[in-house]
């Protein structure tokens, strides 16, 4: 299986477009253009480059679905957004907007090992807080 490397552009763009199918089985270049806010030009020419990339099945003024190979990396960046959001939410006690900003940023960016040790430290930390009551109070003191 080929290793796709993909510019943080196309990323939000596949992204996007999952989530637009998830939704309603299709997306089209105006919903993705809404939602990114961007030109349709622009989504047309990501379009074309994913299509090629064969992640998307794509062709002029028709719906847009994802491929099996689209639908694994878009669920991949996906996990990572989500993971973390919620380390920043729930650990580190950002606002959903801010933690949602950062980790649309850093999504594309974390190697899978840091996000991996990322996810086991979210989840240690979690579990420990949970046994033990103080040091969740300690964390929020001291971070805030």
């Amino acid at each position: 299986m080929e290793k796709f490397v993909l510019s943080q552009s196309q990323e939000d763009y596949l992204e996007e477009i999952y989530i637009e199918v998830s939704h309603q089985g299709f997306a089209s270049v105006t919903a993705i253009s809404n939602a990114l806010n961007v030109k349709k030009a622009s989504v047309t020419g990501a379009l074309n480059q994913l299509a090629e990339k064969k992640l998307i099945n794509y062709a002029p003024y028709s719906k847009i679905t994802i491929t099996e190979e689209g639908e694994k990396i878009a669920k991949e960046i996906l996990k990572k957004h989500d993971t973390i959001t919620k380390f920043f939410t729930e650990i580190l006690h950002l606002s959903e907007k801010e933690a949602a900003a950062n980790a649309c940023r850093m999504e594309h960016i974390v190697s899978d090992e840091l996000f991996e040790r990322l996810t086991k430290f979210a989840i240690f930390i979690s579990e420990y807080s949970a046994a033990n009551p103080d040091f969740k109070i300690k964390i929020e003191k001291n971070i805030k």
